[in-house]
């Protein structure tokens, strides 16, 4: 199967949507230049250097150990600030970084698109609006953000999902994600896959949610119902080249495998959900706080 790409200098985006609502997905091509992308990263590579490793908890992101990841307060309360999470293999035993750090971390979220001005300078950039306008959103915010190191030769696997178990909404069409590649993200390195198609399912079962505990031992988040099955010959690879943009459907399923190159596979993602006539769960591990309040796209 070819991969629906649109490239962003075409005048016309109409068929965007078409291809978006046919696949789940859609790649962009031209979104960000160059100077854009090395801006990215420098910022991102400022945001580490001035981050105190003692400072912050040995927060590991692991998609195979639930448990783990659930039971973190460090992520759960991350929504409107930046927070560090490390590779599973980043420490030794007595707790203490076996690379340097920049090479250590999985990813930093969850409020970059407001709290640094670089990437709220691309998160809100009109391109992003351009596109997202042509998915017919009335009142699209920006949820939350990452930066995705796909570290080289460490970089962990992202095992198949799809992003509405972990961000719940209804109708639970209205969530998108916008991936955009900061390095080429090609097979060898980790790229994304798709499964085209899976997002026209209407309902999901497994979730993942506040339990709200009375008992401070228990633990804050779980996943609930069961875990679905996917045919692994289904996926296809979608390299991305550096500077374009990946649209998610959040029901679509994709996954994508660990980094065992010498090559880094950076990346900066956000999601979108429009507001309008949208219920967001109380549920969702990741809310708004009394003095943040997710923030429209089109207004900022």
């Amino acid at each position: 199967m070819s991969i629906p790409i649109v490239d962003i200098k075409s005048e016309n985006l109409s068929n965007l949507n078409n291809l978006f609502k046919e696949n789940g997905f859609v790649r962009i091509d031209g979104v960000f230049d160059e100077g854009e992308l090395d801006e990215m990263r420098n910022a991102m590579d400022k945001i580490v250097d001035e981050m105190n490793v003692d400072e912050h908890p040995k927060s590991v992101f692991s998609t195979y150990d639930e448990n783990k990841h659930a039971s973190d307060t460090y992520f759960l309360e991350s929504a409107d600030k930046i927070r560090f999470f490390y590779e599973e293999d980043a420490f030794d035993k007595d707790g203490k970084l076996k690379v340097d750090k920049h090479r250590a971390l999985n990813k930093v979220g969850h409020a970059l698109h407001w709290l640094n001005p670089t990437f709220k300078k691309y998160s809100f950039n009109e391109n992003v609006k351009k596109i997202v306008k042509n998915l017919n959103m009335v009142k699209p915010e920006i949820v939350q953000s990452m930066y995705i190191f796909k570290q080289p030769s460490i970089g962990g696997a992202v095992t198949d999902h799809i992003d509405a178990t972990f961000l719940q909404v209804d109708p639970i069409k209205n969530v998108v994600g916008v991936w955009i590649a900061v390095d080429d993200a090609e097979i060898e390195n980790g790229c994304l896959w798709f499964i085209p198609g899976s997002h026209k399912n209407e309902a999901i079962d497994y979730r993942f949610v506040r339990t709200n505990p009375t008992n401070p031992n228990d633990p804050l988040l779980k996943f609930t119902g069961e875990k679905p099955v996917y045919d692994q010959t289904k996926f296809i690879p979608v390299p991305v080249p550096k500077g374009s943009l990946v649209l998610i459907d959040g029901m679509v399923v994709h996954k994508s495998e660990p980094n065992t190159s010498k090559k880094s596979r950076h990346a900066y993602t956000f999601h979108v959900v429009d507001a309008h006539n949208t219920k967001w769960s109380e549920l969702n591990w990741l809310q708004p706080t009394s003095t943040y309040k997710f923030p429209i796209l089109f207004d900022n």
